[in-house]
């Protein structure tokens, strides 16, 4: 089986980073850690699955794998991932979402689920860890 390497979890990745890079960081103090860092440190706590936030943090003892799979340089605590986190608006991680449809829609992944012509017929993941009760605008 040929693995097609634009579909790869290291080029996924790579878009997901790049779009996270992309977006203003609005904290106005001096900061311990990029945006972008904590924006992967994010993702990676959901790709990972990890049950908590504090699950999460006790990867930082360890952290080659986030440095090398997801190119994090410096991964935030749990409590400054949650801060951080909260402020940004869910309307600016719209891009990384349009990227990876787009790449995988260039690749016809999704023909096979394609319905009457124009809708993809897809059952996203949800691993039930996590929710918020706050009302997305």
């Amino acid at each position: 089986m040929k693995i097609n390497e634009r579909l790869s979890a290291s080029s996924l990745y790579e878009i997901v980073r790049s779009e996270f890079g992309a977006i203003k960081d609005q904290r106005t103090k001096q900061v311990a850690i990029s945006l972008q860092d904590i924006l992967m440190s994010g993702f990676a706590l959901f790709s990972l699955k990890d049950p908590s936030l504090l699950a999460f943090d006790a990867r930082r003892a360890e952290p080659e794998n986030l440095h090398s799979v997801y190119g994090i340089e410096q991964v935030a605590c749990d409590t400054y991932l949650r801060t951080v986190l909260d402020e940004v608006p869910p309307a600016q991680l719209r891009p990384v979402y349009k990227r990876l449809f787009e790449r995988v829609k260039q690749e016809k992944i999704l023909d096979a689920y394609l319905f009457m012509g124009q809708y993809y017929l897809v059952s996203p993941d949800g691993t039930g860890y996590f929710a918020s009760k706050q009302n997305i605008v």
